[in-house]
């Protein structure tokens, strides 16, 4: 069956990979070489060092092709190198319109390393796709989205907001990490290029850090080609194997994600301490009925907050809880909690933090896979402690 035909939970196990023509290994394997022999000059196997392909890193880099429905795929040494790669095809004097509420660490690249180059950006509250256009000009060349948004899971439009980028003839590049290519298809959306932070949910077992990007269109390939050769922030074949590995259960582990997410969103709204809890899934969400267009669930990322927002009942409760563990990252099977004003956002000041939302006693949960009704109840000892 050709690749394109595949349903999603074949695709993840399938595309892209074959069994090893030397030996018959169902699974790839991890070409830990440098180089390759040439028996003559310009003569090879279409590898010849392994900054530019490796075997396993193109194995991998084909399924993640295959899964966003694209065409090219290409994986970094992190999340943070894959977004480099996206900024490295700007030129100076070159604008990005960015949404207000994203991870930190992307705020950090863009403000403290490329705006020096040249680069202006524009942070805007992008729930009302119009208000993009406002921002727009003939030198804006990128709009920057996250959907759902780290942490306040607001939802953006991508197929409005495609339109907006194509009538400027600038590209669109969807942050993708927090839903994954299970539940949402950027490019088909309209999109330009999809990153992700693989380290999240496509490794999903929280024990590799990479980035990868995947496009359709060929001159963007051949930049993301060029760029990912030229700087060498690309991943190692260990890494490739753990990563392909990893995306044969994405379709499973992302089902009880959901499903744990679901339960536990709604075992938060219910609390009498909690004030408001960020899930798309609830109908009271702002853009629900987007969400409910462009992905196919809602996901296992919640944030909430507290009555009275003091950040020591933030403070208190990530310690007090037993199942859940306190640490930077997300979407491995194992659930996390995290405080994001002093951890994944303490990059960005405390005043455009807060207007995005980002309050002091703001906590955001990553829902694992282990039994709801123990996460529930861990949330609720530590909630009452």
């Amino acid at each position: 069956m050709e690749e394109r035909n595949m349903k999603f939970g074949t695709k993840v196990i399938h595309a892209g990979v074959h069994p090893d023509e030397a030996t018959g290994a169902i699974m790839t394997p991890i070409y830990q070489t440098s180089t390759y022999v040439q028996p003559e000059v310009g003569v090879h196997k279409g590898y010849e060092y392994s900054r530019t392909l490796n075997p396993t890193r193109h194995a991998l880099e084909k399924n993640l092709a295959a899964i966003e429905n694209g065409a090219f795929g290409a994986c970094f040494g992190s999340g943070m190198a894959a977004i480099d790669c996206v900024l490295k095809m700007l030129n100076p004097g070159d604008e990005v319109v960015s949404t207000n509420d994203l991870y930190g660490g992307t705020y950090r690249i863009f403000k403290t390393i490329f705006e020096k180059y040249g680069i202006k950006f524009h942070f805007i509250g992008m729930q009302d796709a119009a208000t993009i256009e406002n921002y727009m000009n003939e030198n804006t060349k990128l709009i920057w989205v996250e959907t759902p948004t780290n942490p306040m899971m607001n939802i953006i439009d991508i197929v409005a907001t495609a339109k907006i980028a194509k009538k400027y003839n600038a590209m669109l590049a969807v942050d993708n990490t927090f839903a994954t290519p299970y539940l949402q298809n950027p490019l088909d959306l309209g999109a330009d290029i999809v990153m992700h932070s693989v380290t999240k949910y496509l490794g999903g077992h929280s024990d590799v850090v990479m980035g990868a990007l995947v496009c359709k269109d060929e001159k963007i390939a051949a930049e993301m080609y060029r760029i990912q050769n030229s700087c060498g922030a690309v991943t190692a074949p260990m890494d490739s194997f753990l990563v392909l590995r990893g995306i044969k259960t994405l379709h499973i582990r992302m089902q009880r994600h959901c499903e744990n997410g679901e339960k536990v969103a709604k075992f938060l709204a219910s609390h009498p301490r909690v004030d408001k809890v960020y899930w798309p899934g609830f109908t009271t969400h702002a853009n629900h009925e987007i969400a409910k267009s462009q992905m196919r669930g809602f996901g296992g990322m919640i944030s909430f907050t507290f009555k009275g927002n003091d950040i020591n009942d933030a403070l208190e409760t990530v310690k007090k809880v037993k199942i859940f563990a306190l640490a930077e990252s997300l979407g491995g099977v194992e659930s996390l909690i995290g405080h994001p004003a002093t951890m994944t956002h303490a990059s960005i000041p405390k005043v455009e933090r807060e207007k995005s939302g980002v309050v002091d006693s703001l906590v955001r949960l990553s829902v694992g896979i282990e039994d709801a009704d123990d996460l529930i109840a861990d949330l609720e000892q530590a909630l009452n402690a």
